[in-house]
């Protein structure tokens, strides 16, 4: 099995409406204007949707914040990128990142839950999560962890029927690889230094993937790509962001062997 993961595209722009001043997104608007648009080169999601198009994964993953501040323009945009492997045969998972779920604004929750449905090929909704999908004969467990927050916060909340629904599956019998997809990384070595951006909630979950009943955990968030893996492969893989760091993870499973193998995709 060969599993293409990527993630943390940030597309942004200005404020779409007047009422982006008194929410969140003034606050996404200006690091965008001032910061994330000199780092995120949206050319390069365009090169990793051609290679994931010639690679033919069994399952292409994406964890997440496609936006900056969850506009529907933005949405717009990634979508017009993203069209050719969403209409391909290539199964697609998706889970939304803090930034794409990012405020309660009517619009924008609407333009993130088409997003979801769009990128899922329309196979769910968004409200359907949490939910189990078996692919190439492995579980992948999709969760959402993102929700609007305060100003400074960029925190996730595993929320505990979430948590009770993976710990129900995983007490199931064993058949095959188990796989969860979310956003933000379970483990966390440091979570005093990283307060504002971990995921709270996680613990019994986390327990799950560090005791093998749970085989890999793909997660984005942080924007610097990371494995935190056993001898075997098993553990937590972090695609960073592709359109900062122009790479994509391939994760490739070795059955005569039982090990994962990971192969860092450059697209300079």
């Amino acid at each position: 099995m060969k599993i293409i993961h990527f993630s943390d595209f940030h597309a942004g722009g200005p404020a779409e409406d007047w009422l982006a001043y008194l929410d969140k997104r003034w606050v996404g608007v200006f690091n965008y204007r001032f910061r994330r648009r000199f780092r995120h080169n949206q050319d390069k999601l365009r090169k990793a949707v051609q290679y994931i198009l010639d690679a033919r994964p069994d399952v292409a993953v994406c964890t997440g914040d496609l936006t900056s501040t969850g506009q529907p323009g933005e949405f717009a945009l990634i979508k017009e990128i993203l069209k050719p492997l969403q209409a391909s045969s290539i199964p697609l998972l998706f889970v939304p990142g803090n930034h794409d779920y990012y405020v309660h604004r009517k619009n924008c929750v609407q333009a993130m839950k088409e997003m979801f449905r769009f990128m899922n090929k329309g196979e769910f909704d968004f409200d359907d999560l949490p939910l189990s999908r078996n692919i190439a004969g492995a579980q992948f467990i999709v969760i959402n962890e993102s929700w609007p927050s305060n100003l400074i916060s960029s925190c996730g909340y595993l929320k505990k029927q979430s948590s009770d629904f993976v710990e129900q599956l995983c007490r199931e019998e064993k058949t095959g690889l188990r796989i969860i997809v979310g956003h933000y990384p379970l483990i966390e070595d440091h979570p005093i230094l990283r307060i504002r951006h971990r995921l709270w909630g996680q613990e019994n979950v986390l327990k799950l993937l560090l005791n093998k009943r749970i085989d890999l955990s793909l997660c984005g968030h942080v924007h610097l790509p990371y494995e935190k893996i056993d001898e075997t492969g098993r553990g937590e893989y972090c695609a960073g962001s592709v359109t900062r760091n122009g790479c994509i993870s391939e994760i490739t499973y070795e059955q005569d062997k039982n090990i994962f193998a990971l192969k860092k995709i450059s697209l300079q």
